[in-house]
């Protein structure tokens, strides 16, 4: 049931990983939380129990953002349930590797339509219908400073996104709405692990001064902290949570 008295956060892509971390996460600061997922309604509406059953307010929407449609229902929904929305988290995205001499068009695109694409239509929507003083906080990575081999379009889509992090802030100044990105570095998700070998993640972790890898809960706390009262003067920002990798 919604509650007048909370504000309301949308978090795309939040079924799993760094994004089921971030609804939790604000759900548990008092916001009623929109859990949007592209496919995992079972693991999304999974969330929302949790949340629920912590005391808090959720609920799972369905939105492809990297269909044109797909942001504009997500805050049909969100406000069809709770009324306004105050923040915005873009963490939904995917992630292609490979030479840019072996990336064909199709991975190019959708890389493009959902990281880019998606972001800006998150953007847009949220600079139209998020309440004065309400807060964006997008997803970059900190891929963006190492440029490796096989990370060009995924790291090309992330730095696009920090550059209209910078503008927007700039846009949204005047109505003490702020805008700013996390850029993680690796975090021990499906997203990062899948298709690495112990060894090649046992090496990466060791170029992490901190001697670990990252957690969901290290990325959802520094969401939580850009999305509450006591970021206020933070803004137009990108943060890289990597544990002094980069």
């Amino acid at each position: 049931m919604a509650d007048a008295d909370r504000k309301t956060a949308i978090v795309t892509g939040a079924s799993r990983g760094i994004g089921a971390a971030i609804a939790k996460r604000l759900a548990s600061d008092g916001f009623q939380v929109v859990v949007s997922y592209a496919h995992g309604q079972e693991a999304a509406e999974a969330v929302v129990r949790e949340i629920d059953a912590a005391g808090g307010i959720g609920l799972a929407a369905q939105a492809d953002i990297g269909d044109p449609a797909g942001v504009p229902a997500l805050f049909d929904a969100a406000e069809a349930a709770f009324g306004s929305v105050d923040v915005l988290v873009n963490n939904a995205g995917m992630m292609m590797l490979g030479g840019l001499a072996e990336t064909d068009d199709e991975s190019f695109e959708r890389q493009v339509a959902v990281n880019l694409g998606g972001v800006f239509r998150g953007m847009r929507e949220a600079a139209r219908r998020l309440r004065d003083g309400g807060r964006i906080v997008s997803f970059s990575s900190s891929v963006v400073g190492f440029y490796q081999p096989t990370y060009g379009v995924y790291a090309a889509t992330k730095a696009a996104v920090e550059a209209m992090t910078h503008v927007l802030a700039k846009e949204l100044g005047p109505r003490k709405i702020t805008v700013n990105t996390v850029a993680p570095g690796p975090v021990g998700t499906d997203m990062f692990l899948t298709g690495k070998s112990e060894e090649l993640v046992a090496s990466i972790t060791r170029l992490i001064p901190l001697g670990r890898l990252g957690e969901p809960e290290d990325i959802a706390g520094l969401v939580a902290f850009l999305a509450g009262p006591d970021s206020g003067w933070v803004n137009g920002q990108v943060i890289r949570a990597n544990g002094g990798a980069i």
